[in-house]
């Protein structure tokens, strides 16, 4: 597998004559965080579905943990799926062991490790609660916590963050770390970008069912130059000849594109022109500023609606 949980190469797929996912290209290191960035309606969920198992692509290849039928690692993968489910009346210990027990844990072990993972993560008082006491975060953490009771080598996890609350979102991102770290893959779909920029090394960038980009979260972000910051006490002069092509001022801030020269050049006119430098930065774009300039200002404007929602 050269090290790859997930490897699936031109998958295309189909709905009734309109495509969902042209030719997807992706390749998910074992151990690692990665995450699949884009609007709702992108290919997202298609994607995960296909490199599942769940749904055959159209055309395309795809391993899942060295099994060309992904199916047949299915005891070894944990899915939440952005359609939630629980049965209500069950408590929050036996949802956890039943989901544990669908891939194949013994339910006296997934009773006790579920009620692990609820006390571990302060939800003791929840363990025999019924599932439709609880608010839908909890309900949430509690499938969250199915998905992992048995263990499992890779983690699936479909716009896992939708829904929660802040306090949630937190304990959710502390879980995914440390699931990495214990060395499971963890794979994720989001349509906001600050998770997948906290928790990821490796993103896919898709918009309209294709992948705009796929790689390093700093290599994403090194597309873009640094933006310059600059504040002077004198407001006009010869030294404004050295400010690139470009610079804007806004409120009393010159910004611009650090130049491939680098800053010292810069700084060294600035001094000998007695500009009087107040205030400096550089600042590195994020890689909100790195979607936007790989998918598009329409695709985040999209993202961002949908996650104010």
């Amino acid at each position: 597998m050269n090290g790859l949980a997930i490897e699936a190469k031109g998958l295309f797929k189909a709905f009734d004559g309109k495509t969902a996912v042209d030719g997807v290209d992706i390749a998910v290191p074992q151990g690692s965080i990665y995450g699949i960035l884009g609007p709702n309606g992108a290919g997202k969920t298609t994607t995960l579905r296909m490199l599942l198992g769940i749904i055959d692509p159209d055309a395309g290849e795809r391993s899942l943990l060295g099994h060309s039928e992904p199916l047949e690692a299915a005891g070894r993968v944990g899915y939440l799926p952005e359609e939630r489910g629980l049965y209500p009346s069950m408590t929050a210990r036996e949802s956890i062991a039943f989901m544990g027990a669908l891939r194949g844990l013994p339910l006296s072990i997934g009773r006790t490790r579920g009620a692990g993972l609820l006390r571990d993560n302060g939800l003791g008082d929840y363990v025999d609660k019924p599932i439709k006491s609880l608010s839908k975060g909890m309900a949430q953490t509690v499938q969250l916590f199915g998905t992992i009771v048995h263990k499992p080598g890779l983690i699936v996890l479909d716009e896992p963050f939708s829904g929660l609350d802040a306090i949630n979102q937190g304990r959710l991102e502390t879980l995914i770390r440390e699931q990495a770290a214990s060395g499971t893959t963890v794979i994720f779909s989001t349509h906001v970008i600050a998770h997948a920029e906290r928790l990821c090394e490796r993103v896919a960038i898709i918009a309209g069912g294709r992948i705009r980009f796929e790689g390093t979260v700093a290599d994403a972000r090194d597309r873009l130059r640094p933006q310059v910051r600059l504040r002077t006490r004198v407001a006009d002069g010869g030294w404004r000849t050295a400010l690139p092509a470009g610079t804007t001022r806004d409120d009393g801030i010159w910004q611009f594109e650090l130049p491939s020269s680098g800053i010292e050049p810069l700084l060294k006119a600035l001094i000998d022109g007695g500009a009087g430098i107040e205030e400096l930065s550089i600042e590195r774009p994020g890689l909100h500023d790195a979607f936007v300039a790989i998918a598009g200002e329409a695709a985040a404007r999209q993202m961002q609606e949908q996650a104010t929602r």
